[in-house]
C-alpha cells in the first residue's frame, strides 16, 4: 500500500510538473509575440491579448495530441494522418475560439477584437474575423508533435540498433573465444599426454597447471577485457606447462612497465602469441630458444611484443594465407574490441632470426 501510494504521489507530481511547464511554455511565447506591439503608453492591453491567445492555443493542444494518439494509423502515415486532421482541425479551431472569447470575458481584457469575436454570432463573422489565421496555427502544433514523434522514433531506432550492434559483437567475440579455448585446451593436453609415458611425475605437474588454467579461464569467461597482470598470470601457468616439456631448451623473459601492468587487454590475447613462438618457431629447433615478452605503455597507448628466435616465418607467408587458428582469431578479436581502427596487429619477421608480434591498444587503467 505505501509503494502504490508513493508511485501515485510521483504520478501526480509528474503530471503536474508537466502542466507547469506547458503553462510557461504557452506565456513565453505570448511574451514573445507581444514584444513588437508594446510601447511605454501601451503594453497592457498587446500584452494581455496574446497572454490570452496563446493560453487558448494551449487549452486546446491537449486536444490535438489527444485526437493524434487515438488514430489508427501508424508513424509513416503521415498523409491518412493528415487527411483525418482536416475536419478535426476545423472544429478543434472553432473550440479554440469559444475559449478565447470565454478567457477574454473572465479576464475582462478590453481589447477591441476579443470583443468583435465575443459578439460574432455567425460563422461567417468568426471565419472573418481571424480563422485564416488561426487555422494554420493548428497545423503548426500538429507539426510539431510529428517531428516530436519522428525524432522519438528515430532515437528509438538508434538505440534498437546500437543494441543489435552490440549484441552481435559480443556474439561474434564469444564465439571467437570458444573456437581459442578448445584449441589451446587440445594443445595442452597433447602436451601432457606425450609426457605420461616418459615422466610421470613431470606429467602429474602438467595437470595440475592445467587445472589452474582451466579454473582461470572460467574465472574470465564472462569478460572480454582483463588487467594485464591477470592475462600474464594466466600465461604463467601455460609456460610452466612448456617449461617442464623443454627444460633448458625453452627460456622465456616477461618485461612489463610497471605503468601498465593493470591496462585492459582482451582476455587470452598473449598466451595463443607464445604458443604460436613456441609451437611453430621454438621447437623446431634442436638447440631450443628464447621467447621475450614485452609490455610498454606511452602517448595514451599500450604496445605489447612476444618475440622469439625460432625458425621464422615461411618465405611465403603472408597473414592472409596463413592457417593459424591463434592468430587468426587473435585479429579477429581485436579488430571487433576496437572497430575505430585505433588498434593495431602485425606478425613479422625480426631481425636476427624468428617472429615478431606486435599488439598495439588504447591505453585503458582497469578501475578498482
Amino acid at each position: 500500500m505505501k509503494q502504490e501510494s508513493a508511485w501515485n504521489s510521483w504520478g501526480l507530481k509528474s503530471r503536474w510538473s508537466h502542466w507547469i511547464a506547458a503553462a510557461l511554455f504557452w506565456t513565453v511565447i505570448g511574451l514573445l509575440f507581444s514584444l513588437p506591439r508594446l510601447s511605454a503608453a501601451n503594453w497592457r492591453q498587446p500584452l494581455e491579448g496574446m497572454l490570452t491567445q496563446w493560453w487558448a492555443w494551449g487549452l486546446v493542444t491537449p486536444l490535438i495530441i489527444l485526437t493524434d494518439e487515438k488514430l489508427p494509423f501508424r508513424e509513416k502515415e503521415l498523409g491518412m494522418r493528415v487527411l483525418a486532421h482536416l475536419p478535426v482541425s476545423v472544429v478543434l479551431t472553432l473550440v479554440y475560439f469559444y475559449l478565447l472569447g470565454s478567457m477574454a470575458a473572465l479576464l475582462s481584457i478590453g481589447n477591441n477584437q476579443w470583443h468583435m469575436l465575443l459578439e460574432a454570432r455567425t460563422l461567417s463573422n468568426i471565419f472573418s474575423q481571424g480563422f485564416l489565421w488561426s487555422w494554420p496555427v493548428y497545423w503548426v502544433i500538429f507539426g510539431a508533435r510529428q517531428t516530436f514523434l519522428y525524432y522519438e522514433h528515430y532515437k528509438a531506432s538508434e538505440l534498437r540498433l546500437e543494441r543489435m550492434e552490440r549484441s552481435f559483437s559480443e556474439a561474434r567475440l564469444n564465439a571467437l573465444r570458444m573456437q581459442l579455448d578448445p584449441h589451446f585446451l587440445f594443445n595442452a593436453l597433447n602436451t601432457i599426454s606425450s609426457q605420461v609415458e616418459r615422466e610421470p611425475r613431470l606429467a602429474r605437474t602438467m595437470l595440475e597447471h592445467l587445472g589452474d588454467l582451466l579454473r582461470l579461464s572460467l574465472e574470465v569467461r564472462d569478460r572480454q577485457e582483463i588487467p594485464l597482470a591477470e592475462e600474464l598470470a594466466f600465461l604463467d601457468h601455460y609456460l610452466a606447462i612448456q617449461k617442464i616439456r623443454f627444460g633448458s631448451h625453452l627460456i622465456v623473459e616477461t618485461r612489463v612497465a610497471p605503468e601498465v601492468k593493470y591496462a585492459l587487454v582482451p582476455c587470452l590475447i598473449v598466451q595463443p602469441l607464445v604458443e604460436n613462438a613456441i609451437r611453430h618457431g621454438i621447437s623446431r629447433r634442436a638447440a631450443g630458444g628464447s621467447v621475450m615478452i614485452t609490455a610498454t605503455g606511452g602517448s595514451e597507448r599500450l604496445e605489447i611484443r612476444v618475440e622469439d628466435d625460432g625458425v621464422g616465418l615461411p618465405e611465403a607467408w603472408t597473414p592472409e594465407t596463413s592457417s593459424g587458428l591463434g592468430l587468426s582469431i587473435t585479429r579477429q578479436r581485436i579488430a571487433w574490441l576496437h572497430p575505430n581502427g585505433n588498434s593495431g596487429f602485425a606478425v613479422r619477421r625480426r631481425e636476427g632470426g624468428g617472429t615478431e608480434v606486435e599488439i598495439s591498444l588504447p591505453l585503458r587503467l582497469a578501475v578498482g
